[in-house]
């Protein structure tokens, strides 16, 4: 906030006591900078909010963008009951209209959605993924009516307009973990941004958007990944080196959940095809999800093998033989060093939701 610089003004009235005009002066300059700037809310709901925080942030004059839930009829939703009462995941912007305006807010917003789809957003599907804006006064209902009426004759969209314009209901913050995920949890973020259809979506009929997520490898260079993996991860990823056998992290790890690319946080395996191997390295007969795995000749160690290697990040995961079981035949034989678990119970908190009904 601006503040005015008083101090040559109370120096004035020590020297001069008895002018009323410079104590009328400083008092009313006091209280003019005191004031904070004048400040509203907008609600809106684009789906998955971690990818609706971003936009909005990085606009002059918004002070801050929340996560959270609304729309529905319970009170104190969480993130495990929310869509059980009929909550949406929702934004809610506090912004400064002397910087900002409404009618801005709502462009940004257009842009970050598929306002023809009424049974959710790009990947994520259902009631709580949809979209909708809350207006909170009858100006913001007028604004809205009337730049969805705009964007209807724009012919940007083959497909009707169906995100509705609703009044707005109570707002429940989600847990601190959403908020911010991107910040927070760039890599999980980035790849769940990537695979989850939107920027495809809005490249496609918003030629001028930003991609909201890094590059490819993005970040990932030699000093950045020393220092944030260990050792053991940095030789086994990047230097295409193979840990101890029965002294690694998950060779006997029976938990259920997904195990992803420790650079990149890709998914590539699951316990559901994991098995004792015998070898002393987690082993599974089928990768989570085939395009993330890439397989290259090996000639090393005087033998012809297949090397398994990760798609996005590069990295060296292990190999695969074909002296596996049912129902493949195969063995992929992976690093620990190579992946992170993520329990099946944290799945959809991290950004893998897409999964979890696969141990439900």
């Amino acid at each position: 906030m601006k503040r005015g610089i008083l101090f040559p003004m109370l120096m004035l009235l020590m020297l001069f006591p008895g002018t009323s005009f410079a104590a009328s002066s400083v008092s009313n300059s006091a209280a003019a900078d005191s004031q904070p700037p004048e400040t509203k809310k907008a609600l809106f709901a684009g789906g998955c909010f971690w990818c609706m925080e971003k936009p909005f942030e990085r606009l002059d004059g918004v002070i801050s963008v929340v996560s959270g839930y609304s729309g529905g009829t319970a009170a104190d939703p969480t993130y495990q009951n929310y869509a059980d009462s009929g909550h949406i995941e929702v934004v809610q912007v506090t912004y400064e209209p002397e910087k900002i305006d409404y009618a801005q807010l709502l462009d940004t917003f257009w842009r970050q959605i598929d306002p023809t789809d009424d049974e959710g957003q790009f990947v994520d599907r259902g009631h709580e993924y949809t979209s909708a804006i809350f207006y909170y006064d009858k100006e913001q209902k007028r604004l809205a009516e009337q730049s969805k009426k705009q964007l209807a004759q724009s012919n940007i969209f083959d497909e009707p307009i169906v995100t509705p314009v609703k009044p707005a209901k109570e707002f429940w913050r989600a847990e601190e973990y959403h908020q911010d995920y991107y910040k927070k949890n760039p890599l999980r973020y980035g790849f769940y941004r990537s695979g989850s259809g939107r920027d495809t979506f809005l490249e496609k009929h918003w030629k001028e958007v930003e991609r909201d997520f890094p590059a490819e490898n993005s970040g990932n260079n030699a000093q950045s990944l020393k220092e944030r993996l260990t050792p053991l991860q940095y030789n086994v990823t990047q230097e295409d080196g193979t840990e101890p056998p029965f002294n690694n992290t998950y060779w006997d790890n029976k938990e259920a959940g997904i195990y992803v690319d420790i650079v990149s946080g890709e998914p590539l395996f699951s316990s559901k095809d994991k098995y004792e191997s015998k070898t002393g390295w987690p082993s599974f007969t089928r990768p989570l999800v085939e395009e993330n795995i890439v397989e290259r000749s090996d000639m090393t160690w005087l033998m012809v093998r297949t090397e398994v290697r990760s798609k996005k990040a590069d990295s060296h995961l292990g190999h695969v033989f074909d002296d596996g079981p049912p129902p493949t035949g195969l063995r992929y034989c992976m690093n620990s060093a190579a992946l992170r678990f993520v329990p099946a119970d944290q799945l959809a908190e991290e950004g893998y939701g897409q999964f979890a009904e696969m141990f439900e």
